[in-house]
């Protein structure tokens, strides 16, 4: 209701494109609630985290525990992804609302969860007959009840805890240690960030510090929201109501692909970052890679700037990287004449950038010197467009494991073919 009443009081104040005031509309928009989009960035990170301790999430029993009600945004649509895509294999050991929190070392009911969250209900309306013989819903009503809501995100042990929901600071540098057993390691192996601040900078260090805990900050793990939102608002620019709102059935799909495929991106170079960067916590890690991406996407878009408007016109076509096929198919001749330049170029730039740290790493990206960034950059750019036609024409060549070798061409062909220097700029 908030969000629609906004976006009608900027087309009252004569605000030029009212539906691109805000983001997450229930109608001519994407809303998050609705589609789940911070979890599904949150739920990739996830799957990755398990991987990293070894745990195979598909093939063999895990277990969790989420702060976050089912019928918050974040942990109401984790619980329906883990159903989605895990099954049998995960078991919700603990989670907690502001009503209260629902434990069972064997797994809470995941049939009641999502009842739960279909109907946008709480904790306390679980049915207490769904529960199994070690199930238990404590209510926040009474003093007890509540002190099991507040400390149960330590005291349950899990093999990852998910903050989905919770106050800003709730573990901080004064308390840290309640996370810990009593033989002083974790209550959970690891940490995905879906609420913003659950954990803080203090504490994410002193934990790494004492047990090397792996913790995926929330600037990594939840930003598919963010970018989501900007999907949204590009859609808003192109189309009014009625077409995005035909478009959204085939949109929202090409919008969840993009994000999860940039969540996997992130993620996968995190955890390899942390593999040869032992001594680095993942939280500092995660503030590098954000470091790099902004590094290159001012570079790049620097280059831009001093762009002629025949060489602007060349560039929109690359708006493609960034944007689902059906908005970039069925409108792209109303890009140029209605995206802002400052917008398209930023678009461009950003894109470019996320695609050069995740492929080429930090190590390659910190090495390039300020001086030369913006150039490479450019470069990148074109020597990325010209590889992926080599390896198209690779692919379909017919030949014995032509599949392989377009994924190591893919892999390492744009760097060696920028390294090899002989070529003038894209534009």
């Amino acid at each position: 209701t908030d969000i629609n009443w906004v976006v009608d009081r900027a087309a009252r104040r004569g605000y030029a494109l009212p539906s691109s005031f805000m983001s997450s509309k229930p109608d001519a928009g994407i809303n998050h609630k609705e589609f789940g989009v911070t979890s599904e960035g949150v739920a990739v990170f996830l799957h990755e985290a398990l991987r990293a301790l070894g745990i195979q999430p598909t093939e063999q029993p895990w277990t969790v525990k989420l702060t976050g009600g089912p019928d918050g945004d974040v942990a109401g649509n984790m619980l329906k992804i883990l159903d989605r895509e895990y099954g049998s294999m995960v078991r919700v050991v603990g989670m907690a609302d502001g009503s209260g929190c629902a434990e069972d070392p064997q797994g809470l009911p995941m049939a009641e969860l999502l009842r739960l969250f279909e109907l946008g209900l709480p904790l306390c309306d679980l049915r207490a007959e769904q529960l199994g013989p070690q199930g238990a819903f404590h209510s926040a009503e009474h003093a007890d009840g509540a002190a099991k809501r507040n400390s149960m995100h330590n005291r349950v042990q899990a093999d990852v805890f998910v903050t989905g929901g919770g106050r800003p600071s709730t573990i901080n540098g004064s308390n840290w240690r309640d996370f810990l057993l009593p033989d002083g390691t974790p209550s959970a192996r690891t940490i995905v960030e879906g609420a913003n601040l659950f954990v803080t900078h203090e504490a994410r260090q002193a934990l790494f510090e004492h047990c090397a805990l792996p913790i995926v900050k929330d600037s990594s793990a939840n930003k598919c929201g963010v970018i989501c939102s900007s999907m949204e608002i590009v859609a808003g620019m192109l189309l009014d109501d009625k077409e995005f709102i035909a478009l959204k059935p085939e949109y929202v799909p090409g919008v969840l692909d993009i994000l999860r495929s940039l969540a996997r991106s992130e993620a996968q170079l995190l955890f390899a970052e942390a593999r040869k960067n032992p001594d680095v916590s993942m939280p500092q890690l995660s503030e590098s890679i954000s470091r790099a991406i902004l590094r290159v996407s001012d570079a790049a878009a620097s280059q831009f700037e001093g762009f002629t408007p025949e060489q602007k016109g060349r560039l929109w076509p690359l708006t493609r990287e960034h944007l689902p096929a059906p908005l970039f198919d069925g409108y792209a001749s109303r890009i140029a004449a209605r995206l802002p330049w400052e917008y398209t170029k930023n678009m461009i730039a950003s894109s470019l950038a996320s695609r050069l740290v995740y492929r080429e790493g930090l190590q390659y990206v910190d090495g390039l010197p300020d001086a030369t960034l913006p150039q490479v950059c450019l470069r990148y750019m074109q020597e990325e467009k010209r590889v992926r036609e080599l390896a198209e024409e690779l692919g379909a060549s017919g030949l014995e494991n032509a599949d392989q070798m377009k994924e190591l061409i893919l892999q390492g062909g744009v760097r060696a073919a920028v390294e090899r220097g002989d070529r003038k700029s894209v534009v």
